[in-house]
């Protein structure tokens, strides 16, 4: 498959320039029309709450806003110009004061969201849990790159996390739209390893479905042995010299993730590899 439309969002100068250089190791390999979505934020009054904001505070919001849209634009243009496939600068306002509502917005068009890691610490109320929202609303693949992280590959190695769920069915589509045609794929099952490989049936029937689009395939199986699942994924990522994760998201309830522990939010927040999360 190919991608035609890459939705980059730029929500931070300290992460604009890497996660720009990242995404165009996808749309220089498909000419792909890339779009640098950038939101403004606005100013929240909670209703039922008599809150004055003084003049001068609302127009220093305005003043830091407009500041930032331009360091964040400088930067985008002055990566355009380098670039040979298509490029398009999006600004839009968050209306309701919600980054997330309007990436979501911005997404439903496209072929593969790209966002940044959330920054440790960060405390900014309206971007606080917007990858978790965007992977749950926004119906499209999104690519989480790590901080510090500029990609040189993405899509020739690809770790694939596999089970019979709905969001492991969609990673695996959504993968093929990122995979080069080319591309190493390892299949992984963590759990107890059949006694017969070849019994298991859904992974051996995804591999053959997966190597008829042109990547080789192989299937690993790996038991938890106490570990988590995140750090069996990064450990097998390693291993194979991966430069991508591929997994669903949020296969499970919020009672389960809160007594059990989410495998997306450890991969969201920890993950030192670029990520491809599909719900």
């Amino acid at each position: 498959m190919t991608l035609r439309t890459i939705l980059v969002c730029l929500t931070s100068t300290d992460t604009a320039t890497e996660l720009l250089r990242s995404a165009a190791v996808l749309a220089r390999r498909d000419n792909a029309h890339m779009i640098g979505l950038y939101v403004t934020e606005s100013l929240v009054v909670y209703p039922g709450i008599a809150v004055h904001i003084p003049e001068v505070s609302y127009q220093g919001f305005i003043a830091s806003q407009k500041a930032h849209t331009k360091e964040v634009k400088e930067l985008f243009d002055t990566f355009a110009k380098t670039e040979d496939f298509p490029t398009e600068w999006r600004q839009v306002s968050s209306e309701n004061g919600f980054l997330a509502d309007s990436i979501i917005a911005n997404a439903r068009f496209v072929d593969l969201v790209v966002m940044a890691q959330e920054e440790d610490g960060e405390d900014r109320p309206l971007i606080n849990n917007l990858q978790e929202r965007v992977i749950k609303e926004g119906g499209r693949p999104v690519l989480v790159i790590p901080r510090g992280y500029t990609a040189e590959t993405l899509g020739e190695k690809v770790l694939l996390g596999w089970s019979e769920t709905r969001e492991a069915t969609r990673a695996v589509h959504d993968m093929m739209e990122v995979a080069s045609a080319d591309a190493s794929v390892r299949i992984l099952r963590v759990g107890k390893a059949p006694s017969n490989t070849l019994a298991d049936h859904t992974a051996n029937d995804l591999a053959v479905a997966l190597s008829r689009h042109g990547p080789s395939v192989e299937i690993v199986h790996r038991e938890k042995d106490g570990g988590k699942v995140p750090d069996i994924l990064a450990h097998e990522a390693f291993e194979m010299g991966a430069d991508m994760i591929a997994t669903g998201a949020f296969g499970h309830s919020r009672a389960y993730d809160f007594v059990i522990g989410a495998v997306t939010g450890h991969l969201l927040s920890d993950a030192k590899l670029p990520v491809m999360f599909s719900k």
